[in-house]
């Protein structure tokens, strides 16, 4: 069977991005151009548009369209941005990031995943304003600064030190808490935080919560 893709990426925009309030028209086209089907494996690309996680390989997952559509829409992306992407993951967020912005630096823990990240980005003609790096963020060090981060993996709380990276002005997109409940905020450069909705995704490696023992 033939997937039409095109009105899949279609369906997906109308009947589950839009619906959960992304409104912004630049963060619904990119959506509706960009082939999520090029970023995910072969065995799951009849899957590409629908409303569920797909695994990536390293315990790791692409998150849902509808959380892409709401994290693009609140980091409100300015075609001067510079952004930083915590988990490159498949290397679709990547893209959608890079259409926005005029540059972004992707880090991602997996060498694996990266190499394919890079790879899936080439393939689909996208990126080639997206840089990635095999990194740890919770110990990779730098002195740029960003306009707007996200990170693509749950934290239980957010390392002090990513904060610093952003620039006056800046944001970050975080998903933060205990599961089954965890809040996606945005956080502004001046420690304003605004809470944006309730969902609950798998952690960023190292950023899980301590083991409770019980007595």
């Amino acid at each position: 069977m033939t997937i039409d893709y095109s009105h899949a990426r279609e369906m997906m925009v109308e009947q589950q991005v839009r619906p959960w309030d992304v409104l912004d028209l630049r963060v619904l086209d990119v959506l509706a151009r960009l082939p999520r089907e090029a970023f995910v494996a072969e065995s799951h690309k009849a899957l590409a548009y629908a409303d569920i996680e797909l695994p990536l390989g390293h315990g790791q997952k692409m998150m849902k369209p509808v959380v892409e559509g709401r994290m693009l829409q609140a980091l409100d992306l300015q075609p001067g941005d510079e952004v930083l992407e915590i988990g490159t993951g498949s290397g679709f967020i990547s893209a959608c990031l890079g259409e926005l912005a005029r540059e972004v630096l992707s880090l991602e823990i997996q060498p694996e995943l990266a190499e394919r990240a890079r790879a899936n980005l080439d393939a689909a003609k996208l990126g080639s304003n997206v840089r990635i790096e095999v990194a740890d963020a919770l110990q990779w060090q730098t002195q740029r600064h960003f306009d707007a981060i996200c990170i693509t993996g749950a934290v239980d709380t957010v390392p002090a030190h990513i904060l610093k990276w952003l620039r006056p002005g800046g944001r970050l997109f975080v998903i933060q808490g205990r599961s089954p409940v965890m809040e996606a905020a945005l956080i502004k450069a001046d420690g304003s935080v605004q809470s944006l909705f309730e969902t609950d995704i798998d952690y960023l490696l190292g950023a899980a919560p301590a083991p409770q023992f019980q007595l």
